[in-house]
């Protein structure tokens, strides 16, 4: 057994049920997705680059995601980080992030391929392993957002396997024969991307996913929540919805349980 498959995060791909990862972009978020009752979080990386006023998917984000991994690797459940294509295509450069992440508390991370050469995608998953063994690494093809059908979702997804990749995801697939068909060909866990308009999630755990990933979904409702809000006080209605407390997200933004080294 590798250090990979001991870590409690592998082991949640393995159970009865997917595992259904929540995606958050700062500290609160985790917190009030955790208090749910979510045994793991993921980030999102378009949540994390829009905060700071950066772009996503342009390799700008390292030191904020990285900043937020130290702030939630010590927290009340396990973290997963979008860590886009690794911030570099210097294989040792995106090992070295990954035994970073790994200091702070990370138990996972998260590579895209943006259909680059697949054996550059694979030299990064492996420089990952040998970094931080114990880390997850789910390896993300964007075959069916950029293109390249099936049969290069294939092709690729046998070379990160063979790569030391722990999990594979593709976001886009929606089509049930096309899901079930890549969950059948797989030695790795699945993942794919919830949409509104594709499965649902007992739909997708019928075809064989093993996890379940809302990507930037969440922080997109926020958005459009606040604005949506705003439109109804400008017009004198009284916005609808759940609203927490000033004390609630006061209390989720406190890090006082959260211990790394001389911090407190």
């Amino acid at each position: 057994m590798t250090e990979s498959t001991r870590n409690p995060f592998a082991q949640l791909h393995h159970g009865d049920e997917p595992l259904l990862l929540p995606n958050a972009w700062d500290h609160a978020s985790a917190r009030a997705l955790a208090a749910q009752g979510f045994r793991a979080i993921g980030t999102t990386s378009l949540g994390v680059a829009a905060a700071v006023g950066l772009p996503d998917g342009a390799s700008a984000t390292r030191d904020d995601t990285l900043r937020l991994a130290f702030a939630l690797g010590s927290g009340p459940c396990l973290l997963t980080v979008d860590a886009e294509d690794g911030y570099s295509d210097d294989p040792e450069e995106v090992g070295e992030f990954a035994r970073e992440l790994a200091a702070v508390g990370a138990v996972g991370i998260n590579l895209e391929d943006r259909l680059g050469p697949p054996a550059l995608h694979a030299a990064k998953i492996s420089a990952v392993k040998a970094a931080a063994p114990g880390l997850f690494v789910n390896a993300r093809t964007d075959t069916y957002w950029l293109g390249g059908g099936e049969a290069d979702t294939k092709d690729r997804l046998d070379v990160y396997q063979q790569a030391g990749a722990d999990g594979v995801f593709v976001p886009g697939v929606t089509e049930p024969r096309q899901i079930a068909d890549l969950v059948k060909h797989l030695d790795v866990p699945l993942n794919v991307l919830y949409t509104p308009v594709g499965p649902t999630v007992p739909g997708l755990a019928g075809l064989g996913v093993r996890r379940i990933s809302l990507g930037s979904l969440l922080y997109r409702r926020a958005l459009g929540a606040a604005v949506e809000a705003m439109g109804e006080i400008r017009e004198g209605r009284t916005p609808g919805g759940a609203v927490p407390s000033y004390g609630e997200v006061d209390a989720l933004s406190r890090r006082s349980d959260l211990t790394h080294g001389d911090e407190a």
